[in-house]
């Protein structure tokens, strides 16, 4: 496991409620888009990150996360394994306060090197599944 049920209640619960989801556009059979739908239901506000800045569930879209023109708590990252790195470093480079990688979406190495830069940071889980469960609404 690459979080305990501790770090991911703290990034559901205390990290804050901008949720920048890398790799979310508007094509609704992927799992981004479900995964989205789930967190604004949970008082989330999804912004998606794709190379199409498309609108997707009401929210202005952005080609990368450094073109988002306002804090960025928490970047979900749906993108192949061998990309994620990339953007966990550019998380950390806009000033994120934590990173989540998607059900398998795995690397080790972001993984450390986004931790030692200070962010929480979470791999292989998914927050639509622990959302409900560790961060029920009030």
């Amino acid at each position: 496991m690459y979080a305990d049920d501790e770090t991911v209640r703290r990034i559901l619960r205390d990290t804050g409620d901008t949720w920048a989801v890398v790799g979310l556009s508007d094509n609704s059979s992927r799992a981004a888009y479900g995964v989205a739908e789930v967190l604004q239901r949970f008082g989330k506000r999804v912004v998606p990150v794709h190379p199409k800045a498309e609108r997707v569930h009401g929210e202005q879209g952005y080609a990368s996360l450094a073109a988002i023109p306002f804090p960025v708590d928490v970047v979900d990252v749906f993108v192949n394994s061998d990309l994620a790195g990339g953007i966990a470093d550019e998380a950390v480079a806009v000033g994120a306060k934590a990173v989540w990688f998607q059900l398998g979406v795995v690397d080790e190495e972001a993984y450390e090197r986004t931790r030692a830069a200070g962010l929480a940071m979470v791999m292989d889980r998914c927050p639509a599944i622990e959302i409900p469960r560790l961060a029920p609404r009030s």
